[in-house]
């Protein structure tokens, strides 16, 4: 049902791919990209496009792509944004800012071994363009749409359609877990593990659990 790809996630440090036009570096919050000197905006959006179309490794689904504002005149940036999401891509002119810690506890930080044993609860739909990111684990209560991201250190529970990008153990746990009433995301990650959705789903009528087996993510139907 799901194309599995057994392979270390490519989280970004200075990992350079270099290309005549395009430049990609990898990064934890996703992809940043820069352009040669002197190259005409049609060859950039050119060589963008038939990365997106031959299915590079780099380009999958529910990425999110930067690009610095001051790179390219504003229309161009906008051209570009619209062929990424097109395409099923998140895209930023700017890096997200760091913020304080989602989970809060009273009066102590939980060490990091303990916050997948905690777990938040969001009560609403999870919409495109959104992203969620804790140590703990998370159920919600709702659908997480296309574009929309889930990252967690622990297990995910989705009452809901998932769509998103879901990435579980996001630090190293291996025992993390995705669960949803219909599982049928852009992509799944479970700690440095990816599976690739398929072209074509099938319809699957129980809730559905992804987990890791014998270095797999595996795909299983399960009663709730």
């Amino acid at each position: 049902m799901y194309n599995i790809i057994c392979k270390k996630y490519e989280s970004g440090g200075d990992n350079h791919m270099a290309e005549d036009i395009v430049k990609i570096k990898g990064m934890k919050a996703g992809l940043m990209l820069s352009f040669s000197n002197g190259v005409k905006f049609e060859d950039i959006r050119k060589n963008l496009l038939g990365k997106l179309e031959s299915g590079n490794s780099f380009f999958i689904r529910g990425t999110t792509v930067y690009i610095p504002r001051e790179t390219l005149p504003t229309d161009q940036i906008e051209d570009l944004r619209k062929m990424f999401h097109q395409h099923g891509m998140l895209f930023r002119t700017e890096l997200p800012k760091v913020s304080k810690p989602e989970i809060k506890t009273e009066q102590k930080k939980l060490p990091p071994d303990e916050d997948v044993q905690q777990m938040i609860i969001i009560n609403r739909t999870v919409r495109g363009g959104q992203e969620i990111k804790t140590r703990s684990s998370v159920l919600i209560c709702g659908n997480v749409n296309p574009g929309a991201q889930i990252i967690a250190g622990g297990s995910i529970d989705i009452r809901g359609t998932c769509r998103g990008l879901v990435h579980a153990g996001a630090f190293g746990n291996m025992n993390a877990f995705i669960v949803a009433d219909q599982l049928i995301p852009t992509q799944i990650r479970i700690a440095d593990l990816i599976a690739r959705s398929p072209d074509v789903f099938e319809k699957v009528e129980s809730p559905e659990r992804a987990s890791i087996k014998d270095g797999q993510i595996i795909i299983e139907p399960i009663v709730r």
